[in-house]
């Protein structure tokens, strides 16, 4: 017993309150992630650390994509249709805007309408962190991993300008 309230588990929780434990995952996992880009950044410098960064969310990201198609049955080989549903349950989903434009069977752009590690860093008065790299590594990985068919084109990330109504935005296309 916690302050005289008997002890709950997860699986007593309603749906707001577990929507509520996703979205404070989400936050503490990006968190995490940060801490440790810090962390190799103070010991090794920046670049080592974007070069770690972008090496483990790679890895981080096929996993990713392949436990999400096991939990929601997303079909192997399942092309565009598989892929925007599999990034709409990522981690990232539940903390940034984000949305797909130029839809079709064959081709869309996904783009981070807001971010939750830009904003932060706009807040503080720190320029765009320069994630292009990183986002390379991490949505080619996660796509090829949904349908190795898939390619990913980086459409604006910085360090590259981008326009004000998203930070970055990224085509897949099928390449048949």
């Amino acid at each position: 017993m916690a302050d005289g309230k008997p002890l709950r588990d997860i699986q007593d929780m309603t749906r707001d309150e577990l929507l509520g434990f996703l979205e404070d995952a989400a936050v503490l996992w990006l968190a995490h992630d940060g801490l440790w880009f810090q962390s190799v950044e103070k010991r090794y410098g920046t670049d080592v650390g974007r070069q770690c960064s972008g090496e483990a969310i790679g890895a981080y990201s096929e996993i990713e994509a392949r436990r999400i198609m096991k939990r929601f049955g997303l079909p192997q080989n399942g092309g565009i249709p598989a892929l925007m549903q599999a990034l709409r349950f990522r981690m990232y989903h539940l903390i940034n805007k984000q949305d797909f434009v130029e839809v079709s069977e064959k081709r869309c752009i996904f783009r981070m309408r807001e971010c939750r590690v830009q904003a932060m860093r706009k807040k503080k008065g720190l320029p765009d962190y320069p994630c292009k790299t990183t986002g390379i590594e991490e949505y080619s990985h996660f796509a090829a991993a949904v349908d190795p068919r898939i390619k990913t084109r980086c459409v604006a990330c910085p360090p590259d300008g981008h326009p004000e109504e998203y930070w970055c935005a990224w085509e897949f296309f099928l390449d048949e």
